[in-house]
């Protein structure tokens, strides 16, 4: 049988291919028992249980050679366990079993490797160099990962022990793992002695390196000189498709190639005075400090290699050299990456500026892409590494801690974000050119090499024509069509075909010809660009590695979010936790839901912190512009209206001008743009951040996504909602509040900023405005807090209401307004004209709206209805009285004793005075809402009046009749528009009905009600109070007020009865108070008539506001000459008393 044949049977390519992902595989799970067991909290229980330390000892200390038949006593605890055991330890022991059986695999490729005198050379046979000596640097860190489990011989022994209790007999895998156990402890004594055969298989690989480790591992200079990955410095090449002979080198991890070459030549120390493996050794020395393992499991490069050498007796010689470059690499290495990631950073910014303006270029330029983010991916594991395990290093009393700070690091995760978002928006762009560049050149170039090779063995020759068919077959109509493409066989016969000719003796060696494998690497690369790219960018830019270091990632954020030139680069910290599930293996999934919801939360964290701080500047600018918006408030002008007095009183007398106040405005001038003030560097620091929450729609991880606008939205609604209430200043100690127009003004400056933040991220602030104010309009918004509606309710009712009722505010009907009648701050901290009057009014409902504004209507007459149920108690109380008043008043002289028997007068005009001042208040608050709408919706609310004027009811019963004219009432109420009879207060007293009455009963004390109140108005003439005062229209004490609790109250109480007779209930009030008030006349006692013309207004107030009773009603009950007379007399003693 021929050796090629042979090599055919042997299936290098395969084997490699498989055992390397099982040696990833293996190192994810001994990582995971290594963690578990150095972690209290995840260790099996057991393990630290009392009881079984005497036999964890014992164990410990006779491993491997452990006689559980002569130690039963001192296993005893064991004994008692030994099924739980067994069961908590089998995944650990049989993943140790999975390493000896994978040691067993390794040992017998390599071994057949040897046999086979393979020929390595990175720069031809890429893909077998390649996995080659990643099978070496995997098989020495699995074996250093086994050597630093803490816990190994205890979990080992115990389960031996426990199993051999349970079964009678020991595990027939322990007496190897026992032995794995002593030899790779420490491991890399074992290994170089295990790697003596394979060490000329191992030095020729790395040798290999010579042609592309130092042409990559260049510094910074250097890449500047060679002008490396510019797009832009040789315009006339540009759509010249970039390639070399060796395109995998190019893109190759620089750390991977100095792993190879510290594990290398760890192994086969032997070899390191042949000519270029020195060279080898000391650059990759001088470039790091640490050497990953494994995640984020490290050895300390230097100090491991000198233990090793010191313990090894004939190389102790070399570690002098190891020390020299020990020194060099604390000296020079964190500078040269410092000054390799600030080249990085102008690289890819460049890079990503011109394809993003000519994404075309992506097809010609993709190995600089790839390129880019090798070099970006390499430094930045570099720094990650260097920072967490590199002990700061002190000379002349500093550290170079700074050295391994870097505050721009941002920059450079956001620049390799923004190339892997290209590569996947455009992937058909390069589809399509590669598809078309395999077809249609690369296919006729290696038609033309393959006609060239000589002695082309059968086995080669029908790989060969499968190469040229597949890449013919492809066509750009598959890329048009959406095809998936699937080249994955095209790059295992390839690598197959490396194995086949790089063996000894092989008919055709690739190493004759050298022109066709760099070809063929060319077209593996070029094929991958068509059905590989993500997996191109896992392997040139996967940042999976931030998942291990998460305190570090943390730190780099909260640097950034606070350092505002990197502020815009704050969204590569979220969209890189969308890279922690590329680092999970199939082999070891118990770790996959870890790893998930860890980058679930650390993603959340991160929007959530980002949105926080965004919102923060956006509070800052929205209270610098409400402190703005007040200094043009009208109030503020005073201060101006004083100085301009002060100043002419200066220029006449001739003295020196006061020093003006700075006006509104002056903020705005500068001399300089250098200067920048706060705000300056709020809003720059708030237009980087937005830019940031505004780099992308959607971020996915792990099948959720995360909307980082979204999560900006919800706390600038939570704030908006928060900062309405706090600018209202409602203090409950001092009962102090915001005017109306002043909280208005506040919250349009609010809005104003808010409303620009639309400028700088897509989100829609309209509908937040919609939601909040929303909100606001109701006594609690979503979170159960009380709203601006709530609390000026209650401001108005419990403060201003309250005070009116004790005589220190009365309502001007001429001002329409409520005034304060005492400037006593102790009895009142507050004017009630600047808190009721048309303008606070309106500037209230344009703040709560209709819903806000028919909460306050129901509050009012709540209150309205429970001051009602009093007054029909009262009524109760003299129903007798009152039920012969009502008949007999046309008889003066039984009027009178009936009179004397009445109970609780003043009050009864006390109670209908304060419904009477709530409804003036209510008129004015509705005058208000109605005028707002008018300007807002002046069509919608045109509509609603015809609707009111008249209401279709022809067709209808009288009971549709009825609720079709109440559904209007409500509809034209809630809109401010006046109402003959209000459906609010009608509601609130059938809500508030007094219990265990019937109707009737309800109707007749209605009646007698209108009796009582009818009776007692002349009362008010004694008090002192009642004066009329004219400039504001009303009565000191309100009682010009009863006219609309008359009124209202007649009319919701007779529609609640159901009896119609609105009308003449009114004209028997009217004929009782006339009757009641014309006997004033015929009295001789000044003390009963003191205000007799103030009271006998009040019969004229009741008319004008009645829409049920006339002039003419009101003359034949009491003449009109009277109420003229009276009007003349309060005016002329208004007059008196101005004098």
């Amino acid at each position: 049988m021929s050796r090629a044949a042979n090599v055919t049977q042997q299936k290098l390519a395969e084997k490699l291919t498989i055992l390397n992902d099982r040696g990833i595989g293996m190192l994810t799970r001994i990582y995971n028992i290594k963690k578990a067991c150095g972690d209290p909290k995840s260790k099996p229980s057991f393990l630290s249980d009392k009881a079984l330390e005497g036999a964890i000892k014992h164990v410990v200390k006779k491993f491997p050679n452990i006689d559980v038949r002569s130690n039963l006593n001192t296993l005893n605890s064991v004994n008692t366990m030994k099924a739980e055991i067994v069961k908590a330890l089998a995944l650990y022991y049989f993943t140790f079993v999975d390493l000896l059986d994978f040691k067993d695999h390794v040992s017998e490729l390599l071994t057949t490797m040897d046999t086979c005198q393979v020929l390595f050379n990175i720069t031809t046979c890429f893909d077998l160099t390649k996995s080659y000596l990643d099978l070496v640097s995997t098989y020495t860190a699995l074996m250093i990962l086994l050597s630093r489990v803490e816990d190994r011989k205890v979990v080992l022994g115990i389960f031996n022990a426990a199993h051999e209790l349970l079964h009678g007999n020991s595990d027939p895998n322990f007496p190897r793992l026992g032995q794995l156990i002593l030899d790779y402890d420490p491991p890399m004594r074992k290994l170089s002695e295990e790697f003596v055969p394979h060490s000329k298989l191992v030095l020729r690989a790395l040798l290999s390196l010579k042609s592309v480790y130092p042409r990559r591992n260049l510094s910074a200079k250097q890449w500047r000189s060679a002008q490396m990955l510019s797009l832009v410095t040789a315009p006339a090449q540009m759509l010249n498709p970039a390639q070399t002979e060796t395109m995998p080198c190019e893109y190759l991890s620089v750390n991977q190639m100095e792993r190879w070459i510290v594990f290398g030549f760890m192994l086969c120390h032997q070899h390191l005075a042949v000519q270029g493996a020195g060279e080898l050794w000391t650059q990759a020395l001088n470039g790091s400090l640490v050497t990953q393992v494994y995640r984020d499991e490290v050895i300390h490069t230097h100090p491991y290699i000198l233990a090793f050498f010191e313990s090894n007796k004939g190389i102790g010689k070399k570690a002098a050299d190891v020390k020299e470059c020990l020194q060099t690499a604390q000296q020079n290495a964190a500078i040269t990456h410092r000054e390799r990631r600030k080249f990085l950073r102008t690289a890819l910014k460049e890079l990503s500026t011109v394809l993003t303006d000519q994404p075309g270029l992506l097809g010609p330029k993709s190995l600089f892409v790839f390129m880019a983010l090798s070099f970006s991916k390499d430094e930045v594991e570099w720094l990650l590494r260097h920072q967490h395990h590199v002990i700061p290093r002190q000379s002349k009393g500093k550290t170079n801690a700074e050295d391994y700070m870097d505050r721009a690091l941002p920059e450079l995760l956001f620049g390799m974000e923004e190339l892997r978002a290209l590569v996947k928006k455009y992937n058909q762009v390069l589809q399509r050119y590669y598809v078309q560049y395999l077809s249609g050149y690369d296919a006729v170039v290696l038609n033309e090499l393959i006609q060239r090779l000589p002695h082309v063995p059968e086995d080669e020759s029908i790989i060969l024509s499968s190469f040229y068919s597949t890449m013919m077959e492809l066509d750009i109509k598959q890329v048009e069509g959406a095809e998936l493409f699937d080249l994955n066989g095209f790059r295992l016969d390839w690598f197959r075909m490396q194995a086949y000719s790089s063996v000894g003796k092989s008919s055709m060696m690739l190493e004759d010809n050298k022109e066709f494998a760099k070809q063929m690497n060319t077209i593996v690369f070029h094929s991958k660009m068509v059905d590989a790219l993500d997996e191109m960018l896992l392997e040139t830019s996967d940042l999976s590695i931030f998942c291990f270091y998460s305190k570090l990632f943390e730190q780099h954020f909260q640097m950034c979010i606070e350092f505002p030139p990197q502020m815009r680069f704050t969204i590569s910290f979220p969209l890189i936790c969308a890279h922690f599930m590329s680092c999970t293996h199939e082999l070891c999934p118990e770790e996959r839901n870890h790893i998930g919801d860890r980058s679930l939360s650390v993603v959340n964290m991160f929007l959530d912190e980002m949105a926080k701080e965004a919102k923060n500047i956006i509070t800052n600018i929205c209270d610098e512009h409400c402190l703005l918006s007040d200094q043009l408030l009208p109030k503020n002008c005073a201060q101006q209206i004083v100085q301009a007095v002060n100043r002419k009183k200066h220029d006449k007398k001739g003295t020196r001008p006061l020093q003006e106040p700075e006006k509104p405005g002056a903020e705005s001038y500068r001399k300089t743009r250098e200067e920048l003030t706060t705000m300056d560097l709020q809003h720059m620091a708030l237009t980087e951040l937005c830019f940031s929450i505004n780099y992308c729609g959607a971020i996915h991880v792990w099948d959720h996504i995360f909307a980082p606008r979204e999560y900006l939205a919800q706390h600038i609604e939570t704030r908006f909602n928060k900062a309405l209430v706090g600018m209202l200043m409602y203090n409950p100690d001092t009962q102090e509040i915001a005017k109306p127009s002043e909280l208005l003004s506040s919250v349009k400056a609010y809005m104003s900023v808010l409303q620009g933040l639309e400028n700088y991220v897509h989100i829609d602030i309209t509908r937040i405005f919609n939601s909040v104010l929303l909100q606001q309009t109701q006594p609690q918004d979503t979170h159960g807090e009380k709203t601006i509606t709530a609390m000026y309710t209650n401001w108005y009712l419990d403060v201003l209401l309250r005070k009116v009722s004790t005589g220190q505010i009365m309502y001007s009907k001429n001002q329409r307004a409520f005034v304060s009648l005492t400037t006593d701050e102790r009895q009142l901290n507050f004017n009630a004209e600047e808190y009721s009057d048309i303008v606070e009014l309106r500037a209230l409902s344009e703040l709560v709206g209709p819903y806000g504004m028919k909460y306050l209507s129901e509050s009012l007459m709540w209150h309205i209805a429970s001051q009602v149920i009093e007054l029909k108690k009262l009524v109760i109380q003299n129903k007798e009285v009152l039920a012969e008043l009502r008949t007999n008043f046309d008889k003066p002289e039984v009027m009178m004793g009936l009179h004397k028997r009445l109970l609780n007068l003043d009050n009864v005009l006390q109670r209908m005075t304060i419904i009477g001042v709530i409804l003036c208040f209510r008129q004015l608050a509705q005058e208000a809402l109605n005028n707002v709408l008018d300007d807002r919706i002046p069509f919608l609310l045109s509509s609603i009046k015809d609707f009111h004027h008249y209401v279709p009811t022809e067709q209808d019963t009288q009971l549709l009749a009825n609720i079709r004219t109440q559904i209007v009432n409500e509809m034209a109420s809630a809109a401010g528009l006046p109402i003959k009879v209000d459906p609010a207060l009608c509601t609130a007293l059938r809500a508030q009905k007094m219990e265990g009455i019937s109707p009737d009963e309800d109707y007749q004390i209605s009646c007698l009600l209108m009796v009582f109140v009818a009776i007692a108005i002349p009362k008010l003439a004694r008090s002192d109070a009642s004066t009329y005062k004219a400039t504001l229209e009303g009565h000191l004490n309100n009682s010009h007020c009863l006219a609309q609790a008359i009124n209202h109250i007649a009319a919701a109480m007779f529609t609640n009865c159901g009896m119609g007779d609105i009308e003449e209930r009114l004209k028997e009030f009217l004929a009782l108070a006339s009757s009641s008030l014309l006997k004033l006349g015929q009295e001789t006692d000044k003390e009963i008539v003191r205000n007799r013309e103030s009271v006998y207004l009040l019969l004229d107030e009741v008319v004008k506001d009645s829409p049920f009773l006339t002039m003419d009603l009101l003359e034949s009950c009491f003449p009109y000459a009277l109420i003229r007379n009276a009007y003349h007399a309060v005016c002329r003693q208004s007059e008196l008393y101005a004098q």
